[in-house]
């Protein structure tokens, strides 16, 4: 199990597999700079960002799927613990961000599904909506990808949304470059469901 969550009545979690630069985006949203283990997996529990004030925080949550040196009932336990604490906390999250690997993550996909399994990115998005979680998702090292535009809509049609990509652009799909602090169309997302939850007093923290 995590460690105790600090009592916040609010949050911005991000989720998604090893080495997809939760951490980075983190730092973007923040402006501070977290301390995360070099191998996949080190990291198994939340960092909260929790001193923002105004009984706001975000969190990043462990990342999940294949991590290199790091047993199967390990990474078995760090994705039920993320399941658990979307469960626990439903109801004060703001919006659930998926990050995703933009040059790797339909390769990923396509490769479960030919094996007969759920893509633990697939898996989870629709778990945020099972939870009516606002579902983000957060496609990034857009710097590595060809053809934007068809990466996008390959991933929408993955996801069960229907091309094409911008239309989900308002409220659902963000492609950004973390690295170079390019997170803007994350940004603008996470503002409008921070709107929407009635927490405009939460805007100058989304939009830094």
């Amino acid at each position: 199990m995590f460690d105790p969550r600090p009592d916040r009545n609010a949050e911005i979690v991000l989720l998604g597999r090893s080495n997809v630069g939760k951490s980075t985006i983190m730092r973007e949203l923040t402006g501070h700079q977290f301390n995360t283990g070099k191998k996949p997996g080190v990291t198994r529990s939340p960092n909260h960002y929790d001193w923002a004030g105004k009984d706001f925080m975000f969190t990043d949550l462990p990342g999940f799927g294949f991590m290199s040196g790091v047993e199967e009932a390990v990474r078995e336990e760090i994705k039920t613990n993320v399941v658990r604490y979307l469960e626990d906390n439903a109801e004060h999250i703001l919006a659930g961000v998926l990050v995703v690997d933009g040059k790797s993550v339909i390769d990923i996909i396509d490769r479960h599904e030919k094996r007969g399994e759920i893509p633990h990115d697939v898996e989870l998005f629709g778990f945020l909506e099972e939870l009516q979680i606002p579902a983000v998702v957060a496609v990034n090292k857009m710097d590595k990808v060809g053809d934007k535009d068809e990466r996008l809509d390959d991933l929408c049609d993955r996801l069960g949304l229907f091309p094409p990509w911008q239309q989900w652009a308002d409220d659902t799909i963000a492609p950004i470059i973390a690295k170079r602090g390019s997170i803007g169309p994350l940004r603008d997302v996470l503002a409008h469901h921070v709107h929407e939850a009635n927490r405009d007093d939460l805007l100058g923290l989304v939009r830094g």
